[in-house]
């Protein structure tokens, strides 16, 4: 239940910055900087936030499937907020299937056999995406645009 409570402030924040992404350039949101991890650009850093959600929510909690996003699908913020309404849908599945047991999650990572609390993968990708979302806030403000205030409490 906190849970999803803690989503809705995520979505509130996320929706804020996508207007503000909204307002930087098409060359500058597929301008890659290579101080910047994860191929450096805007538009890539946001592709491997939703990559996150998918491989540790769709892939390892709910054992789905998902197509990985590739960066060049993406041409644009709305592309990118079209996935987003797609990580949504998971994470909606996600606290469906959560809310109802604390019951550990399994899974292999680097050929290891292990699990994790639903709240530990939920903390991780939120905590994955206001990292990159800083970096994506610092190349904007490189890039010659003013960010906006992201943060929960404002």
């Amino acid at each position: 239940m906190y849970q999803q409570k803690q989503y809705t402030l995520v979505l509130e924040s996320r929706n804020i910055f996508f207007e503000y992404c909204r307002t930087i350039g098409p060359e500058d949101f597929i301008n890659q900087n290579s101080s910047f991890g994860r191929g450096g650009s805007i538009r890539n850093l946001l592709v491997h936030i939703a990559n996150i959600y998918e491989y540790w929510i769709a892939n390892t909690s709910l054992k789905k499937n998902p197509v990985y996003s590739r960066y060049e699908a993406y041409e644009n913020i709305e592309d990118v907020i079209n996935l987003f309404d797609a990580v949504d849908q998971f994470m909606n599945e996600f606290f469906e299937l959560t809310g109802k047991t604390d019951n550990k999650i399994e899974f292999e990572r680097n050929g290891i056999k292990t699990s994790a609390e639903p709240l530990t993968l939920f903390t991780h990708v939120i905590t994955h995406e206001y990292h990159h979302k800083g970096q994506i806030l610092s190349l904007s403000r490189h890039l010659g645009y003013t960010p906006v205030d992201t943060d929960i409490i404002r």
